[in-house]
């Protein structure tokens, strides 16, 4: 199983950016996709998440501000960013939680992670 993650960059304060990432390989189902960050000296955190059937959960620091999405035929999942702060500066981090067999619990697996930087 592999999660590609694209789309990070560097922005200037009040810009937007859309994460995208890409779920492959064999495994039965998703169950929950998500996005998490980790800032420099800070503990990794979540930022927001999808289940399968479309409800959503966010971190308090950034609703109304970021949207995820997915597409389940496509196994994708976007993040779009908007109102960007240099406190959302951080490396993001795709998750998902999924079975590889029918009979399998389900476990978390991650992507590389891509690069978020705000500038003031």
């Amino acid at each position: 199983v592999q999660l590609q993650a694209s789309g990070g960059g560097l922005v200037q304060t009040g810009g937007s950016l859309r994460l995208s990432c890409a779920a492959s390989g064999n495994f039965f189902e998703i169950n929950t996709m998500g996005w998490y960050r980790q800032a420099p000296g800070k503990q990794r955190e979540l930022v927001a998440r999808i289940g399968n059937t479309g409800t959503t959960a966010y971190a308090d620091s950034v609703k109304g501000r970021f949207t995820i999405s997915r597409d389940n035929a496509k196994k994708t999942t976007h993040l779009q960013m908007i109102s960007l702060k240099p406190e959302d500066t951080a490396v993001y981090y795709c998750n998902a939680d999924l079975k590889l067999t029918r009979y399998t619990p389900n476990h978390d697996y991650w992507g590389q992670g891509t690069q978020v930087t705000v500038s003031s």
